[in-house]
């Protein structure tokens, strides 16, 4: 089975302008390979460096060394030294995220939010409405938040919002950034099933997950991030 995500040596510094300079190194050497239908989970203590691992394989950080390729179009593509445009193509079809926090155009519905990666896929509205409808009611949110702007939603009902917009487009690789903060019990049980789904298809997945029964319950191995952890 071919990979269809890797990083080679790849590290991450954070250099301080303001500070004259001064540099804070997160994480060096993380070298990994990830399958399709497997699910990585990064682990370590708060500060680690486990989301600004993410957002290297995101490309929303630059590494400071190292590599990171994705499969994308039966081609390696290397995220470190594309265009910004095939970055974002490769984010249109191959890699998608959920974040922790939700950011969305002011007074747009939730129902647009969510059936947005579907529409960028060349999907007709109605049937991008559709899908985004059944997703949101899989996460159990009420029919009568669909139309309103998320702005307002409580943490838990933004988050589920995130993870529809996020995993909707079924996209070959996902990053996920705790996803299921701020959910109850029952929430937390429908994400997972969720994973598990994207797994079967075939996605790969690279996941924080802080709650110990999450984690295990979706995580096929594990990488810690403080093996990595550069002394500053």
């Amino acid at each position: 089975m071919t990979a269809v995500l890797e990083t080679t040596e790849l590290s991450k510094t954070f250099t301080l302008h303001a500070r004259g300079g001064l540099a804070l190194p997160v994480f060096s050497g993380i070298s990994l390979s990830l399958l399709p239908g497997e699910c990585l989970a990064l682990t370590g203590h708060s500060g680690s460096g486990k989301s600004s691992l993410l957002r290297c394989l995101y490309g929303n950080y630059s590494a400071s060394s190292g590599d990171v390729r994705i499969r994308h179009d039966d081609q390696w593509v290397s995220l470190s030294a594309a265009a910004p445009r095939e970055v974002l193509e490769v984010r249109r079809r191959t890699l998608g995220y959920v974040s922790q926090f939700l950011r969305v155009i002011p007074r747009v519905s939730t129902l647009d939010i969510v059936a947005e990666p579907l529409r960028r896929l060349g999907m007709a509205a109605d049937e991008a409405r559709s899908q985004a409808a059944h997703w949101l009611a899989r996460l159990n949110l009420h029919e009568r938040l669909w139309h309103l702007p998320p702005a307002t939603f409580s943490g838990g009902e933004q988050q589920r919002v995130n993870i529809a917009h996020g995993l909707i487009a079924g996209h070959p690789v996902l990053l996920l950034d705790e996803p299921t903060a701020s959910l109850d019990a029952d929430n937390r049980r429908v994400v997972v099933e969720l994973i598990h789904v994207a797994r079967a298809r075939g996605a790969a997945v690279i996941g924080i997950f802080h709650d110990d029964e999450v984690r295990a319950a979706v995580a096929s191995r594990c990488l810690d991030v403080e093996d990595y952890r550069q002394s500053n």
